[in-house]
């Protein structure tokens, strides 16, 4: 990394428990008087979504309740139809990676855009990223395409750890195993640089102390602070660095078979990892040291392959789906060398740190994973 170039972006980050108190202050600070909400249906039966009316008054003008994973183009054009017809100022994304996904491609289809409020109750880490994926369901088969713009940064994100405490078991997990790929990727990506590794590091280190902790006692607020503030690392590491092949092929799988992003990390992240092991191993050694691997004089491609059987065995223990025929979606293993076509023609895919030559590697990494 003697030689490196990375983007950062203006945002206000708040966290705290109880930060959601904190909102209507800060939205004034910023001036924005007609805000739209885009949720999910989790969020209302929480009560969560009562929190933030609570805190936002008649500033909260609109609200779309239902949104779907994966960002379907439909559902963009309803809620674009929703903040036209409301005249909004911002957007605000409460929930998950869908939710922020969603008001962040209603906010860049708004002309001019418009800011974004992200409330992650997940630990997807997409408040943190200038990207995000829309599904154009229209197509057959349906096709997941990723935006990528500073405009769509989120300018100003409230982590609030009390918001997360109903998280469901599974998809603390999923969402927690999301967030690990997020430092993984960071550390070997293309394009890393001091800030980045410095960040996921401490990321890897958070969230091995919390994550099993939070999937066997949602109600821990001290270990739910602590991973939510490692998912925040997370996404900050990613946020000024390229994807590689872990991602980009859980993009494939969830845009095109419909496999959720959470689940899709659970399976794919082990053999991601192998993949790349004699290429990034020395990249991934310190990630290693966070969750407390052994070295005793190992080769760095053992530490990797210890490396992956820990990884393997929290996933195991939190009940998380390690095959692809095990996603509970309508998969056959006849489709796997399409997926692998439509992974190899993938941007983020290509910007793997191991050159990716041949289709037929992407095939076999599928099918180590069916």
């Amino acid at each position: 990394m003697d030689r490196f170039r990375y983007s950062s972006y203006a945002q206000e980050v708040i966290f705290a428990p109880g930060a959601i108190a904190q909102v209507s202050d800060a939205v004034e600070r910023f001036g924005w008087q007609r805000l739209l909400l885009c949720t999910n249906n989790s969020m209302q039966v929480n009560r969560n979504v009562d929190l933030l009316r609570s805190a936002l008054g008649d500033r909260l003008v609109a609200t779309f309740g239902r949104v779907q994973p994966h960002v379907q183009d439909i559902q963009v054009d309803q809620v674009l139809g929703l903040a036209l017809e409301h005249e909004i100022e911002a957007v605000i994304g409460l929930g998950g990676g869908s939710p922020i996904g969603m008001a962040k491609a209603v906010a860049y289809a708004l002309e001019p855009s418009i800011p974004i409020i992200a409330i992650p109750t997940t630990y997807a880490g997409s408040e943190m990223t200038a990207v995000y994926g829309i599904t154009h369901s229209r197509e057959s088969p349906p096709r997941k395409v990723t935006v990528n713009d500073s405009k769509i940064v989120p300018k100003l994100v409230i982590y609030d750890p009390e918001l997360t405490l109903d998280l469901p078991p599974e998809m603390t997990a999923s969402t927690g195993i999301n967030a690990l790929a997020h430092c993984i990727e960071a550390l070997y990506s293309v394009t890393r640089h001091p800030f980045s590794t410095a960040a996921a590091i401490q990321g890897v280190t958070y969230i091995s102390n919390s994550l099993l902790s939070c999937y066997q006692n949602g109600k821990n607020l001290e270990a739910r602070t602590e991973m939510l503030t490692g998912a925040h690392l997370a996404g900050l590491s990613l946020a000024s660095v390229s994807m590689g092949l872990h991602h980009g092929l859980c993009h494939v799988l969830g845009g095109t078979a419909n496999v959720p992003h959470g689940i899709a990390n659970s399976i794919i992240l082990p053999h991601a990892i192998r993949f790349n092991a004699d290429v990034t191993a020395p990249q991934l050694l310190p990630a290693a040291e966070a969750m407390r691997i052994p070295f005793n004089g190992s080769s760095p491609q053992l530490v990797m392959e210890a490396m992956v059987q820990k990884i393997s065995d929290l996933i195991a223990q939190m009940n998380l789906p390690q095959r692809l025929r095990d996603a509970g979606v309508a998969l056959k293993e006849t489709d796997l060398p399409h997926l692998a076509h439509l992974a190899f023609q993938n941007r983020t895919v290509q910007n793997n740190p191991k050159p990716i030559t041949d289709v037929a590697q992407l095939e076999s990494l599928l099918r180590g994973a069916w």
